[in-house]
């Protein structure tokens, strides 16, 4: 069983962004969520990287207990199974291309984008916090952060213990992350 310890950073390509081609004939690239083989998800990026193909790979830190006692830390995807890429729509096919790579999560046969600003938070916001996995939430009290690097993202608010978590749903890959947050950084959602 795994439980949560700290953070240990975030796996993201090095990779030079994509640019636009001179004649403006190519679409400004978009965040989408590649589904990989489970437990390919390191592989994948390193593919990925080779490819120079932009990508994000959170991870946190779980303490694990091997069968012969030993403790161990390990990194594990925030989202199993998933791999975010940053590629022109038309580029999807180089990612499909890769081993270890299922598919793009999408509607039909057409990759759907995930919003930008949700994938960026998340880059610059999560190095900043202590955050573990959370189960898919379909219902609860939504909040929105207020204040800091994650500011403007909605969320359900959830006590753990002594502390207050907002848990953020990435509805397109239905996965949720929840971040600790102090209860003055948030504001209830008006609907």
């Amino acid at each position: 069983m795994s439980s949560p310890i700290d953070v240990r950073g975030l796996a993201s390509s090095t990779a030079a962004p994509f640019v636009m081609d001179a004649g403006g004939s190519g679409a400004a690239p978009k965040w989408f969520a590649a589904y990989t083989t489970p437990r390919h998800e390191k592989a994948v990026v390193r593919q990925l990287d080779a490819r120079h193909i932009d990508s994000f790979l959170p991870l946190y830190s779980s303490s694990r207990r091997w069968k012969n006692g030993c403790r161990v830390t390990v990194e594990q995807p925030l989202f199993p199974s998933y791999v975010f890429v940053h590629v022109r729509r038309r580029d999807s096919v180089k990612v499909l291309q890769i081993p270890g790579v299922v598919s793009i999560v999408g509607t039909g046969r057409e990759p759907s984008a995930l919003p930008t600003d949700e994938i960026e938070s998340l880059r610059t916001g999560l190095p900043q916090r202590r955050y573990e996995p959370h189960p898919y939430l379909v219902a609860g009290e939504k909040v929105r952060i207020v204040s800091g690097a994650m500011a403007g993202l909605v969320g359900v608010l959830v006590r753990k213990k002594n502390e207050f978590r907002v848990v953020m749903a990435l509805d397109l890959i239905r996965q949720s992350v929840s971040v600790e947050i102090d209860i003055d950084e948030i504001e209830p959602l008006q609907q």
